[in-house]
């Protein structure tokens, strides 16, 4: 990836970082999962592969196998962009439970278990762990975040940053669901500029 900026993590929720995965930032737009090499990359900065793993994966011998998930993940990604771009904004209709052939038939591939550990002060949680056998085991964790997103989030929450070329998307938590940007440092101050520059322009200086 040292060719392109560092993927964006402001979605809220992994399921909009992974559709964060190509997105126009700033001008020219910007694929981070062009083969098998950047899938696994990406899925370790965003914490759904461990550092072990991902290295087995990286010193595998069978890069068409894994160039081919790849292009899975960017098929499944555009299937999730557009269900979320017909949804967001307003509540999932019970009908759009009938498009959801693509996804489910991922996750019926899930091979996943459950792990009890010690976390917070010690006290028991759990958490989903993935046995990485092959490949394909790579996209199960992108899944799993599709179907909590479209299950557990508010679609109507969902926005799309305002940012003039900003393509970026995102789940507004804030309290008064008031979220424009995808982030402050990025469009936000992009925005601030700009008005202060049409604000010099109005004012004759």
């Amino acid at each position: 990836m040292t060719d392109r900026p560092a993927p964006f993590f402001v979605g809220d929720h992994p399921a909009l970082d992974f559709l964060n995965t190509v997105a126009t930032p700033v001008d020219v737009p910007v694929e981070w999962l062009q083969d098998g090499r950047d899938l696994v990359d990406w899925l370790e900065r965003a914490s759904m592969i461990g550092a072990e793993a991902a290295s087995r994966f990286r010193a595998s011998t069978d890069r068409r196998t894994l160039n081919d998930v790849a292009a899975r993940a960017r098929a499944l990604r555009e299937w999730l962009r557009g269900f979320v771009t017909r949804h967001k904004g307003q509540s999932i209709p019970p009908g759009a439970v009938k498009s959801l052939g693509p996804l489910n038939a991922v996750l019926a591939g899930d091979t996943s278990y459950l792990v009890i550990e010690a976390g917070e002060a010690g006290a028991p949680r759990m958490r989903r762990a993935y046995r990485w056998e092959s490949p394909e085991d790579l996209l199960l964790p992108l899944a799993g975040a599709a179907a909590d997103l479209i299950c557990g989030a508010d679609f109507r929450m969902i926005r799309a940053c305002e940012g003039h070329v900003c393509t970026l998307l995102f789940l507004d938590r804030t309290k008064s669901h008031a979220r424009r940007w995808c982030s402050m440092a990025v469009c936000g101050n992009r925005a601030k500029a700009a008005a202060h520059r049409a604000r010099k322009r109005d004012d004759g200086s």
